[in-house]
This record gives structure tokens, sequence and C-alpha cells, in this order.
């Protein structure tokens, strides 16, 4: 998979990019990510970005001159366009599967107050949301929805299982999970862990992920 990145704070990605399974993804060729400076489609000497909106109103918006000659100079014939804003589809579980089957993104991360409506309409192909609430600019999200994505893609998980069963895999949190010793501070593993009955063992995952899920996100089920 290919994903290049455009922000105004390239600097923010190194680290949390560099290491655990994106590193690996990397490592491995499963995964090429670049990440771009906004900064260098500018063609005045200021490298301006941001402009007041018209109107008025609080902030700066992002210009449009350098967000489409950053788009159009990066985009490719099957590249997928994705600005990062609050205004966005919330991200999820059902959308990084929907993303990590696509071959090529393109993320755009918002700054200041955002974008001109004319980079939404005119470039992108979908606008996405990590959650109701408002950041500095969308290089965290940008974060969050490589890491989200990438880890689905074949090969890069140790197990390709492993990504089947975790929580909203299947529309519900993941069951509780234990491991050694069997029992610590008087606190003992359930029984059916130890059974070595495989489907009484399933049947009570999928019962405790169902009360889990009704006790800390309801909103889930619905």
């Amino acid at each position: 998979m290919k994903i290049d990145v455009l922000t105004l704070f390239p600097a923010m990605f190194a680290g949390p990019l560099d290491e655990s399974i994106v590193k690996r993804a990397r490592s491995a060729g499963l995964l090429d990510l670049q990440i771009h400076n906004l900064r260098d489609w500018t063609q005045d000497r200021h490298k301006t970005v941001d402009d007041r909106p018209f109107g008025g109103g609080p902030g700066m918006l992002l210009k449009v001159e350098p967000l489409f000659a950053a788009v159009e100079s990066l985009r490719r014939k099957k590249t997928r366009v994705i600005l990062l804003s609050p205004a966005g589809r919330k991200f999820n579980q059902s959308v990084a599967r929907e993303l990590a089957v696509q071959d090529d993104l393109l993320l755009v991360c918002g700054s200041y107050e955002g974008f001109d409506e004319r980079v939404r309409v005119a470039l992108a192909d979908d606008d996405l949301s990590i959650g109701d609430y408002v950041l500095t600019n969308g290089a965290l999200p940008a974060m969050v929805i490589v890491d989200a994505v990438v880890r689905l893609l074949p090969g890069v998980l140790g197990d390709d299982a492993s990504s089947h069963d975790e929580s909203f895999s299947h529309g519900l949190l993941e069951y509780p999970q234990y491991t050694r010793p069997a029992e610590f501070r008087g606190m003992k593993v359930p029984e059916v862990l130890l059974s070595g009955n495989h489907a009484e063992i399933e049947k009570w995952r999928r019962e405790q992920a169902r009360l889990r899920t009704e006790k800390q996100r309801p909103d889930i089920l619905k």
C-alpha cells in the first residue's frame, strides 16, 4: 500500500510511525509511507499557506493554491484523496477495512479553521474525522488512521487472524482475556477458559463480548 500524508507539521510524524507494527510494515515493503510538507508547494518567499476567510470570522483558512498544487502533484490514477477535519464522517473499524483494500491513499491534514471549501468540492474523495472533538491540526488523526489501516493489511500482523477478533471487528467490544497465572491475588481465570472445551469457550466469549458492549458502549448495538 502507498500512503502519502500532506501536513504543515511533518516533524510530528517522526517517532509514532517509526515504531511497532507500522515500522515492520515499512521495513517489509508492505507499506510505502511518505510525509510531505504543504509549504513546499507555496510560491511566495514567506511560504504562506493561510489567509483570512471571506465574510469575516475568527481564524485563518488554508489557501487553495498550495493545496491544489500539492494534491495534483502527489495524486496518481488510483489515489483516494482524504481530507481530515471535524466536518468529516466518523472514522471507525468499518471505514478502516474500507481503506485497507485501497492501493493508494493521500491524507490531507487540516489546520487552522480548516479548508477553503473548493478543496473539498474539487479535490477530495472523502472527508474523515476521528471523533466529535477538535484537535490542533490533522496530524494526530492521520497517525490514527494510518495505524488502524496498516494493521489490517495482509502480512502485517504476525497472524492475520489477530485482526479478526479484536474490538469492533464484529460490531462488539472484545471479550475479556486472561493469561498465566490462573490465579493472582485471589482473582481466578474463569473455569471455562481452562476447560479445553472450545465450543463452550467460543460461546462464553460471544456472551461476554455482548455483555461488555451493552455495559460500556450501548451505542454500538443501536
